[in-house]
């Protein structure tokens, strides 16, 4: 079974913590810890959590990771 990975990236707010709840919620499991970073350009923190998931579908480079 193939395994998907994905990072998902936002500013350091409550949408961060629903993206990466609404991936929980439809089977990805976190991978790591994550990360934080200053984006100095536009003041503010920028948040980064890798996740993964096995899926049945064979892989290919135009599926859409967010929708699997």
């Amino acid at each position: 079974m193939p395994t998907l990975y994905r990072f998902i990236t936002d500013d350091d707010t409550s949408q961060f913590c629903h993206r990466i709840s609404e991936a929980l919620s439809k089977g990805w499991a976190l991978q790591g810890d994550p990360a934080m970073s200053f984006d100095a350009a536009r003041g503010v923190m920028r948040c980064g959590q890798a996740v993964t998931k096995e899926v049945e579908a064979e892989y290919h480079p135009d599926m859409k990771l967010g929708q699997q």
